[in-house]
């Protein structure tokens, strides 16, 4: 049961892939033409149809769908139109940057939010419930570029505290990882505060009070590892909303990362290293999900014989 419980969320995996790299590959090309882009309007039309030929832009768009599949599964990812290197090596090149404000985000947002939603849960319908609920709200509505912008505002322009962008030391990662990290901190805040509220009103809990085990223990050793189970699955929505937010947020601190090098290869339409980074997030995204789906099927055995839809809760 086990092995076909991994098996279909494998499968699964490898099917959202195969979409994701199939719809960037149409949407790239049916978006505009990188010859233009690239050499300019103003270039010769015989200059412009070298270059088409070059890159194989002048074939049919399935012939060039078809070369694209055939070179992923030979693991070739492609070359940068505007350099003329790997694709691979050219985003190679941005992930410790990405790195340095995507794992710290992350953990940031479990330091902080699932805390604040367990007090919250602890305080239910007090006045600290209520506070933690409407800035869990705020930091979750609030778009993060909006929210970075007035983070420089603050502390970067009136105090002069922190650096407004750039990569350099500690200070400059202060400001693009607390602004990553605030919406991840705001969703598990409100999702542990109900993950723990529903899991505090089941009859085991008002059992072990009932057999006079101290509250501490009861929350401890009987709640807060029920608890951790939903909120497990929250996680790995987690980890595609901070990559998405890296786009934003980097190019809000002029951060050197993916996100910065996406926005830069879209706009010029260097189709391969666009292609490189949608496949890599589509890749971590699912690797992230399915680790999760696999996590839950380990600590909660009836998903691994529950009807497939229901994997993780979700279908």
């Amino acid at each position: 049961m086990m092995l076909r419980f991994f098996a279909v969320r494998l499968l699964r995996a490898l099917i959202t892939i195969a979409l994701v790299v199939t719809f960037a590959f149409i949407v790239l090309r049916v978006s505009g033409d990188p010859a233009l882009e690239i050499m300019s309007v103003d270039a010769p039309p015989e200059a412009i149809a070298a270059f088409r030929k070059a890159w194989g832009l002048d074939a049919p768009l399935w012939i060039q769908y078809a070369r694209y599949l055939l070179a992923i599964l030979h693991g070739d990812l492609g070359q940068s139109m505007r350099d003329g290197r790997e694709a691979v090596v050219v985003v190679a090149e941005r992930i410790p940057a990405t790195l340095e404000l995507t794992v710290p985000a992350l953990l940031f947002s479990l330091a902080v939010g699932i805390p604040a939603g367990v007090y919250a849960a602890l305080q239910r319908n007090s006045r600290t419930d209520r506070a933690v609920m409407v800035a869990a709200i705020a930091g979750f509505t609030v778009p993060s570029f909006v929210f970075g912008l007035l983070l420089v505002l603050v502390f970067s322009i009136r105090l002069g505290w922190l650096p407004s962008g750039g990569i350099g030391g500690l200070g400059h990662c202060i400001l693009p990882i607390v602004t990553l990290g605030v919406g991840g901190a705001a969703v598990l805040a409100r999702f542990a505060r109900g993950a723990m509220l529903e899991v505090l009103g089941q009859p085991y809990i008002r059992a072990g009070s009932a057999r006079g085990l101290p509250w501490r223990r009861v929350i401890v050793s009987h709640a807060l590892p029920n608890a951790a189970i939903p909120t497990l699955t929250i996680v790995g929505f987690m980890v595609g909303n901070l990559i998405a937010g890296a786009v934003l947020v980097e190019n809000v601190f002029s951060w050197p990362g993916l996100g910065r090098l996406l926005v830069v290869s879209v706009v010029s339409r260097d189709l391969a290293v666009v292609q490189c980074i949608l496949l890599l997030i589509a890749a971590v995204m699912i690797g992230a999900n399915v680790t999760v789906d696999l996590l839950y099927g380990v600590l909660d055995p009836r998903i691994r014989t529950a009807p497939l839809c229901a994997g993780a809760g979700r279908c």
